[in-house]
C-alpha cells in the first residue's frame, strides 16, 4: 500500500475505493506539516478549507472583547477541524486555529469537497455523517456547560479526549472547560484523593 492510499484509507475508514477514485480524492487533498505555535487560521480571514488531523494536536479558540481565549475545540488524530460557521456560510472566521503540538494535517477546500460529492456520491454521505456527529457533540457540550459541575465537565473532557493531557497545558484545559486553572487543580486533586 503506498503512502497516499494509506492516507486516503486513514481519512475515509471503512470505505473502499477504486484506483481511479483514490486518484480523484488524492488530487483534492493537500498535506501540511505544522510546528507547535503555527497558526492555521486567523480570525477575520476567509475560510476555504477544513482539515483532517493525521497526527499532533490543534485548538480552535475565540478571543473575547477582554482579550481572553475561549477554547472551542481540540483536534487530535482522526479529527476534523475548521471554523465551520465561516466555512459553511462563506463568512469571515470568528475563531483562530493554532497548533499546540507538532502536527500533520490534510486539507480540502469547500469547492473540492463539492466536486467530490458529484464524482463520488458516497463521500457526501460520509461527510454528512461526520457533521451530524460533530453537531451532536457540540450540542452535548453546550448542554454540559450549562448544567454540569466542573467535576462532571472535566470527566466528560477526559472521556472525549483520552490521553490529551500530555499534549496540552493546564490553562488550555481550563479554558476549554470555562474555569480557572486553580479550579481545575482543585477538581483534579479531589479526583485523585478518591
Amino acid at each position: 500500500m503506498n503512502i497516499q492510499k494509506s492516507m486516503i484509507s486513514g481519512i475515509f475508514k471503512d470505505i473502499s475505493f477504486s484506483q481511479k477514485e483514490i486518484t480523484q480524492i488524492e488530487s483534492k487533498f493537500e498535506k501540511l506539516t505544522l510546528k507547535k505555535g503555527d497558526t492555521l487560521l486567523n480570525a477575520g480571514k476567509t475560510v476555504n478549507h477544513q482539515y483532517f488531523i493525521n497526527s499532533g494536536c490543534l485548538r480552535t479558540y475565540f478571543v473575547d472583547n477582554s482579550a481572553k481565549d475561549h477554547i472551542i475545540q481540540f483536534a487530535i488524530k482522526d479529527w476534523w477541524i475548521s471554523d465551520y460557521t465561516a466555512f459553511f456560510t462563506s463568512s469571515k472566521a470568528i475563531m483562530t486555529i493554532d497548533c499546540i503540538q507538532d502536527a500533520s494535517v490534510c486539507r480540502i477546500s469547500k469547492v473540492d469537497m463539492e466536486s467530490l460529492y458529484i464524482e463520488i456520491p458516497r463521500l457526501e454521505t460520509f461527510f454528512r455523517k461526520k457533521m451530524e456527529g460533530a453537531f451532536a457533540g457540540f450540542q452535548k457540550r453546550i448542554i454540559g456547560n450549562l448544567s454540569q459541575s466542573t467535576k462532571e465537565k472535566y470527566s466528560s473532557f477526559i472521556s472525549t479526549y483520552p490521553n490529551i493531557e500530555q499534549s496540552v497545558k493546564n490553562y488550555h484545559i481550563a479554558s476549554y472547560l470555562g474555569v480557572t486553572t486553580e479550579t481545575l487543580s482543585r477538581v483534579r486533586k479531589k479526583l485523585v484523593q478518591k
